[in-house]
């Protein structure tokens, strides 16, 4: 089962083999976590983990920030980028427009080999959603979609779809993981979309790819806001007091519950 994630922009393969190598090590210590957003990526000790000079170290940065990745602070360094979920929002809206999109024109360029690579991705991915299985579920996941722009032949389209799952990596996975029934939600929307590729119908794997996209857009919101309380029951609810226990010095005065925020 692969585990690696295709998402390496086109200026991190043009790069020379040291600053490439640094680069997808990076970049594949970020999207699976071990580089959590905020984390700083000091150049000489990064430099010196991987056993490279430090010229590697500042291109490979480079290449990630313009992947969308890190950003670089002058006078304060490199840190791995943070999006706040006002802006996870506005990128799932563009995200999801670029999704229609490569729906549409796949409906037409998609070969047999192709599709048959996307159907052998389901396989894996439907087998690691049996077990909610995040760490091997989610690089399947990401290879899906990469796999989907990469087959439209389009590399200005690409290079910019990159940059946007790139910066909502962390959401994507935390959907998963937090989402309840996200792994079966998942799984049955790419059968979809397999089958209306595989079936020439391009209006309809555009939306249904669009929907994708802004579906996973909700099932984030509802994986972070916080559980429901559970309501008290009438045996659970505090009794009134009674005139007789506000005058008894002997009973401690009975805490009551804070006015619910309209």
């Amino acid at each position: 089962m692969p585990t690696t994630m295709t998402v390496t922009s086109a200026k991190a393969e043009d790069a020379p083999p040291l600053a490439a190598r640094v680069h997808r090590t990076l970049e594949s210590e970020i999207l699976s976590g071990d580089l959590p957003p905020g984390a700083k990526l000091v150049e000489e000790d990064v430099a010196e983990r991987l056993r490279v000079s430090r010229g590697p170290v500042r291109e490979a940065f480079r290449a990630l920030e313009q992947a969308g990745l890190v950003r670089m602070e002058k006078n304060r360094g490199v840190f791995v980028r943070e999006v706040s979920l006002r802006e996870a929002d506005e990128i799932y809206e563009v995200r999801a427009g670029l999704d229609e999109l490569i729906g549409r024109l796949l409906a037409s360029r998609l070969n047999a080999g192709q599709l048959g690579q996307l159907r052998a991705l389901l396989s894996q991915m439907e087998t690691a959603a049996l077990t909610e299985d995040v760490d091997g579920y989610y690089p399947l996941n990401v290879e899906f979609h990469d796999l989907l722009a990469r087959c439209t032949g389009n590399a200005t389209l690409v290079a910019s779809y990159r940059v946007l799952v790139n910066q909502l990596h962390l959401y994507r996975r935390e959907t998963l993981a937090r989402g309840p029934g996200s792994f079966t939600i998942s799984t049955r929307e790419h059968q979809k979309i397999v089958d209306a590729l595989a079936a020439g119908d391009g209006i309809a794997a555009g939306q249904l790819l669009y929907e994708h996209a802004m579906e996973s857009r909700e099932r984030l919101h509802a994986a972070r806001e916080p559980a429901p309380a559970l309501a008290r029951s009438p045996a659970s609810a505090p009794r009134k007091r009674t005139p007789q226990a506000r005058r008894s010095p002997s009973r401690p005065a009975i805490a009551q519950p804070a006015e619910r925020r309209k």
